[in-house]
This record gives C-alpha cells, sequence and structure tokens, in this order.
C-alpha cells in the first residue's frame, strides 16, 4: 500500500470520556444487572477518530469542544501525546465534556448512552475561527455526534474549497440532500444507510440498491459497512463487498471509527477505494481484539 506524499487530515467532531461496565447481557428495559470490570476510558467518534489516524500514520489536526474540566484537559493532553494537532480544540466555561455510558456484553456486543455536553456546542462561529484549518487540510472527515448544522456548514465551506468532504453519518439520522450532494464519501452501517435510502437491506440485491439510492442523492462514492462481513464499496454504477478478517472479538466499541481512520488515512496516502478499505477492514478487525475506545486503535506497524 503507497505511505508517500500523505495529504492532511482534518478530522471535526466529538470527544467524550467513556465509562464501561462488562456485563454477561445487555440489561433489557427496567432490568438492573451486576456487571464486571469497570474501565474510565478516553472516546467521541471524533476523538476515536483522530487518534486512530494518527496512530496509522495520518497528519491529522483535530476540531472539537471539550469542557473546562478534568475530562477535558486530559483528552487535550492525550491528543498532544498521539501527535495531532491540537490548535482548534475548544474550551466551553459553561458545559461540561461530553460522556458516554457504555455496557459490553459477552459476546462483546455493546449499548451506548451519550451525554453530549459541549459537543452539542460546537457551532458555526467556532469553525469560522478554526478556518484556516480547513484551508490547510485535503481531506475532511466528520461523524453526527455534533451538531447537524455545524457538520453542514463545514462541508459547504469545504465543498467551495475543493476538499474531500468524508463523513460517518453516526449516529443514525436523516440527511438532507443539500448536506449530502457536498460528500465525496460517505460510510454508513447497514442501520444508517437503510435511514438516509429508505431501502430496507435483507440481501445482496438490496444491499445494491440501498447503496445506489445513496450515491443517486448526490454522494460521490458510499461504502456500507457490514461488521463481521465487511464493507461494501459502490461507486460508478458498480458495487463490490470485500470480506473483512476473521478474529476473535472481545469489545465492538470503537470498530467503526478505526475503520474510518484507517480509511481515510489510507485514501489520503494515494490508494484507491478498495485497497483502501482492505486496510480499513484490518485495522477494524485489530482493533475489536483489545478493549476500549481510543485503546483499541491500532498502530501502523500492526496493520501488515
Amino acid at each position: 500500500m503507497k505511505q508517500s506524499n500523505a495529504q492532511r487530515i482534518l478530522v471535526i467532531g466529538s470527544s467524550n470520556t467513556d465509562m464501561v461496565i462488562r456485563a454477561g447481557h445487555l440489561p433489557r428495559p427496567g432490568e438492573t444487572i451486576l456487571g464486571g470490570t469497570f474501565l474510565m476510558n478516553p472516546g467521541g467518534k471524533g476523538a476515536n477518530q483522530a487518534v486512530a489516524a494518527a496512530r496509522l500514520g495520518g497528519q491529522v489536526t483535530f476540531i472539537c469542544k471539550t469542557g473546562n474540566d478534568i475530562f477535558g484537559h486530559e483528552a487535550r493532553q492525550l491528543f498532544e501525546k498521539e501527535g495531532i494537532d491540537v490548535s482548534y480544540v475548544f474550551t466551553d466555561i459553561e458545559h461540561p465534556s461530553g460522556v458516554a455510558l457504555i455496557t459490553v456484553d459477552a459476546q462483546a456486543e455493546n449499548c451506548i448512552v451519550v451525554a453530549s455536553g459541549a459537543n452539542a456546542y460546537l457551532s458555526p462561529a467556532d469553525i469560522s475561527t478554526a478556518y484556516e484549518a480547513i484551508e490547510k487540510a485535503d481531506i475532511i472527515l466528520m461523524q453526527l455526534e455534533t451538531p447537524i448544522e455545524t457538520i453542514q456548514y463545514v462541508a459547504g465551506i469545504a465543498r467551495k474549497l475543493g476538499k474531500k468532504v468524508f463523513l460517518n453519518p453516526a449516529p443514525a439520522q436523516p440527511l438532507n440532500r443539500e448536506l449530502l450532494q457536498t460528500l465525496d464519501l460517505i460510510t454508513p452501517n447497514e442501520t444508517e444507510a437503510e435511514m438516509i435510502s429508505g431501502v430496507k437491506i435483507t440481501d445482496n440485491e438490496s444491499l445494491q440498491i440501498c447503496a445506489r439510492t445513496i450515491c443517486e442523492m448526490g454522494v460521490g462514492s458510499v461504502i456500507i459497512t457490514l461488521g463481521a462481513k465487511g464493507a461494501f464499496i459502490y461507486r460508478d454504477s458498480f458495487g463490490e463487498c470485500i470480506p473483512s478478517v476473521e478474529v476473535t472479538a472481545v469489545d465492538t466499541t470503537a470498530a467503526g471509527d478505526v475503520f474510518n481512520a484507517a480509511l481515510t488515512v489510507a485514501i489520503s496516502e494515494g490508494n484507491d477505494l478498495v485497497e483502501a478499505v482492505r486496510f480499513a477492514n484490518k485495522a477494524a478487525a485489530l482493533s475489536v481484539t483489545r478493549y476500549g475506545a481510543q485503546a483499541s486503535a491500532p498502530y501502523r506497524y500492526e496493520v501488515v
């Protein structure tokens, strides 16, 4: 895989502190269960992707907003240690840093509840302050744990500046055509893809129809992630499934974030979409063999 002349990556998104309890099964409504190990880890989809991209060799700048609290201060220090440009990590003096409560069961599946905190106040005004970061970036990677109006604002600016705009549309929510038409690449999972397209995925044919529908809404390329089955690429009226790597999973918490980070790094290095997805599948497979969010992100030398 190519590794020279890498383009600059700007990640814009959330930073949380994850509070994780491992349990035999995920609780049903109204059920109290006794769990096992408790862990407190840095997380947030934006931060996870920024850290993973940096570990995989990307030249990364991160824009986010944290509270003026210990969680926010520790997050900034961690980003700096990972070699991430933190010039535009904003501090909100009125709202606390985001937190996520995560339960992981014996089969490595999870359920997550997020209190967004300062993430919910990352505004277009903040982005205007960070305009230089968009100018300098070649690829911009975003998710949906920050306000949609901010994401749309960034995408509009980036499009005018001729930047590549990638969106990981998680957590799932409806997206308008105006935003979709600014995207070079979108990476939904099956649930997210169904919500965007209105097409229920039941088999390979409906998977292709779903991806084609999203492309017809204005997106350049679509990659639908399929968990342990791999990822489905759709572009130029052609679809192809790239299988995953078989591993024994212990925690799937940040697998999607690692996939998106690795995909972006590979593309930033000039690799085509198929090679980029193969690299991303390997990185994501490694991540699910480890516990935690950012802690599970592999380093470049590990993804061979």
